[in-house]
C-alpha cells in the first residue's frame, strides 16, 4: 500500500557543495571555483546533481524506512542546474500501485518552482 510521502525542503549552500566535493571526490569547477564558475554559460557554481537528488532519497526513506533502502528505484531527469542559495523542495505523489509496487511522481523544484529533477521512484509496497 503506498503511504503519504512528506517533502523534504533545503536550502543549499557553497560550503554544502565544496563538502559533497569533498566527500564524493567530484571537484569539476563548475561546483566549488566562484571565479571559474562565473566565465561559463551558468554564470557561477552549480550543485552536484547528485546531491540535489539526495533528497528525493531523504523523502523516500523518511517515508518507508529499511524497505527504501533495500528495494527503492529512481529514474530521473535533470533538468536544470540548482544554486547555492537555493531552496529545494522534493517532493512525491502517490501514481499507482500494482503488483505490491508503490509508484511515486518525484521532483525537486527551487523556490521559483522551476523544475530541477523530475521522475519517478518506485518501492516494495510490502
Amino acid at each position: 500500500m503506498s503511504i503519504d510521502v512528506l517533502p523534504v525542503v533545503r536550502t543549499l549552500t557553497q560550503t554544502q557543495l565544496n563538502a559533497y566535493a569533498e566527500a564524493s571526490g567530484d571537484h569539476n569547477p563548475i561546483h566549488v571555483d566562484e571565479a571559474f564558475a562565473q566565465t561559463t554559460p551558468f554564470g557561477g557554481t552549480i550543485a552536484h546533481g547528485m546531491l540535489v537528488l539526495a533528497l528525493v532519497g531523504e523523502m523516500m526513506h523518511a517515508a518507508y524506512g529499511e524497505r527504501w533502502l533495500t528495494s527503492g528505484k529512481l529514474k530521473v531527469r535533470f533538468k536544470a542546474p540548482t544554486r547555492p542559495g537555493d531552496t529545494v523542495t522534493a517532493s512525491a505523489e502517490a501514481a499507482r500501485e500494482a503488483d505490491g509496487v508503490a509508484e511515486y511522481a518525484v521532483q525537486c523544484a527551487n523556490q521559483r518552482g522551476e523544475v530541477l529533477i523530475e521522475g519517478r521512484a518506485t518501492v516494495s509496497a510490502a
